[in-house]
C-alpha cells in the first residue's frame, strides 16, 4: 500500500479544499489521469494520479478542506512507468487506452437517466488527449509525485481544466455562457452544470410553449454573478469552514497582527481648493508618491526574523478592494510613473479583472506601501492593517465639511480624513510624521 500526501499546490499554500473527485475507490488507475480537482486561494488545481495502481480510500469528500502535506489517497497494487514499459501488455497501448475511455464516457452516459446531471467530470476526448500530452491538470503538471507547476489552459479570457472543458463538450455548453466562480476566474465543474441545467430549462419551456401553440412571453436568462451567488447564500447558526478567499485573508491578517508592531497617525487634509471632478484616488495615490519622496522610509519591506530592511526606489501601491467574497489587494505598478489619466486606467483595470476573478497571482504581491479608501463606505479615521513585509499603510475616510478659521472668520471646507499605520520596528515616528505632512501638503493643491 502506497499514500500520497497533498503536495504544496503553491508558493507555501497551507492547504486547499476538495472541489471534485475524478476516481473512486476501487478504481484501477493510470499515472498521470486526473485524479482530484482542488482549489486554493488563488486557482483551480487538478492533481494528476501519481501512481498507476488500485486507489483503496479517498481523504476527504467535495468541500473539505485538506492541509499540504495530509494523506490525500491510498493506492494498492504500485506500477511504476518503468515496470508498465516493461510488462505492458498488448492491449495497454496508448490507443487503445483512449479508446477505454472514451468506451467509459459512452457507458457512464447510459447508465444516466437523461433528465440526470452527471456527478463527475469526463475525461478528455482523443483529439484533446492528444493535443495535452501532459493532461491531467487545471493548473499545473506533475514533474513529480508530490510537485506542482503553474500551467492553466486559456481560451481568450476563459480559464478552464480539460477535464472540465471535456465535461462542458459532452453537455453540449458553449463556454461563453458560463459564468465562472472559481479562484482567478477558472470555471468550475459545478458552473458548467449550472449553464447546461439554465440551457435545458429554457428549451423545456419553448418547448413547452410551442405544444400548446401559446404565444408566451420571451425568456431571458441572464448569467448570475459571483455577487448575487453570495448575496443569495441561506444565513445559517450553524459552524461553517472558512474557504476561499476569506480564508487566505484570515492568515493574512493573523500574520500580520504576530509580526507587526502597528502605530497609527490620524490628520485631515483640506481638499477646498480641487477643481470639479478631481479623481480622488488619483489624487491619493500621487500624494503617496509625494510622501515617498518626502520620506523614502515608509516605501520598504521589513525582514523581522533577520532584522534587515530594503527601501524600494520604485512605488508598487497595494489597493484594498472589499468584495463580497473577501479583502483583495491587487497592485499598481510603478505608480511614481503615472499621472492621473494613467492611474484611472489602472484602477478600471482593476476593478475589471476582481468582477471577473481574473487577477494573475503575481498581481497580488509584492507591493511596497498600500492604500485604503474605507471612505466610500462610512468612518473617518481607522487604524488600517499592514501586510508583511510593508512598513506603511495609509487609509482615507469619508469626506466631511468642517467649519475651519480664515483671516479672523469662517468658512466651509472639505475635508478628507486621513489615517496612517506605519511598523514601528522599522519607522520612527518622525518619519512617519514627515511623510504624513508630505500626503497633506500634495492634496491641499488646487490640481
Amino acid at each position: 500500500m502506497k499514500l500520497f500526501n497533498l503536495p504544496d499546490l503553491g508558493e507555501g499554500l497551507p492547504d486547499a479544499e476538495i472541489v471534485e473527485w475524478h476516481v473512486k475507490e476501487g478504481d484501477t488507475v493510470q499515472e498521470d489521469q486526473p485524479m482530484v480537482s482542488m482549489e486554493t486561494a488563488k486557482a483551480v488545481v487538478d492533481v494528476p494520479c501519481p501512481y498507476s495502481g488500485v486507489v483503496t480510500k479517498l481523504h476527504g469528500q467535495p468541500g473539505d478542506v485538506i492541509d499540504t502535506g495530509a494523506v490525500l489517497v491510498e493506492f494498492d497494487g504500485i506500477q511504476t512507468k518503468d515496470t508498465t514499459q516493461n510488462a505492458a501488455p498488448a492491449n495497454d497501448s496508448p490507443m487503445q487506452l483512449q479508446n477505454d475511455i472514451e468506451d467509459l464516457i459512452d457507458e457512464l452516459d447510459s447508465t444516466l437517466p437523461t433528465s440526470q446531471m452527471p456527478e463527475q467530470n469526463y475525461p478528455p476526448s482523443k483529439a484533446e488527449l492528444a493535443n495535452d500530452n501532459d493532461s491531467g491538470t487545471v493548473v499545473g503538471e506533475m514533474e513529480s509525485s508530490n510537485k506542482v507547476v503553474s500551467d492553466i489552459s486559456s481560451i481568450g479570457n476563459i480559464k478552464i481544466a480539460p477535464a472540465v472543458k471535456a465535461l462542458a463538450k459532452k453537455l453540449k455548453v458553449n463556454l461563453n455562457d458560463v459564468v465562472a466562480t472559481g479562484a482567478g476566474g477558472v470555471i468550475r465543474p459545478s458552473d458548467i452544470k449550472l449553464a447546461h441545467q439554465m440551457k435545458s430549462q429554457l428549451q423545456a419551456h419553448t418547448k413547452e410553449s410551442k405544444q400548446h401553440q401559446v404565444v408566451q412571453p420571451s425568456v431571458v436568462v441572464h448569467k448570475p454573478k459571483v455577487s448575487d451567488t453570495v448575496a443569495t447564500q441561506t444565513i445559517s447558526d450553524e459552524w461553517q469552514q472558512v474557504k476561499g478567499t476569506r480564508r487566505a485573508m484570515a492568515r493574512i491578517m493573523a500574520d500580520a497582527h504576530a509580526k507587526i508592531v502597528p502605530t497609527t497617525l490620524m490628520d485631515d487634509a483640506d481638499i477646498h481648493k480641487w477643481q470639479a471632478g478631481e479623481d480622488i484616488t488619483a489624487r491619493l495615490i500621487r500624494s503617496l508618491v509625494k510622501g515617498v519622496e518626502a520620506e523614502p522610509a515608509l516605501n520598504a519591506w521589513f525582514d523581522g526574523v533577520k532584522l534587515a530592511k530594503r527601501n524600494i526606489s520604485h512605488v508598487d501601491v497595494g489597493i484594498a478592494v472589499d468584495t463580497p467574497d473577501g479583502l483583495f489587494v491587487p497592485t499598481m505598478r510603478n505608480c511614481d510613473q503615472r499621472d492621473a489619466v494613467q492611474v484611472r486606467q489602472g484602477m478600471n483595470k482593476i476593478k475589471e479583472q476582481i468582477k471577473a476573478r481574473s487577477i494573475p497571482p503575481e498581481d497580488m504581491k509584492d507591493f511596497t506601501i498600500m492604500l485604503s479608501n474605507f471612505g466610500v463606505f462610512a468612518g473617518r479615521y481607522a487604524t488600517p492593517v499592514i501586510t508583511p513585509p510593508c512598513v506603511a499603510i495609509m487609509a482615507a475616510g469619508k469626506l466631511l465639511n468642517e467649519v475651519v478659521p480664515v483671516l479672523g472668520g469662517f468658512e466651509v471646507h472639505r475635508m478628507i480624513p486621513l489615517s496612517l499605520t506605519f511598523d514601528h520596528r522599522a519607522v520612527t515616528g518622525g518619519e512617519a510624521a514627515r511623510f504624513l505632512a508630505a500626503v497633506i501638503k500634495d492634496l491641499n493643491k488646487s490640481r
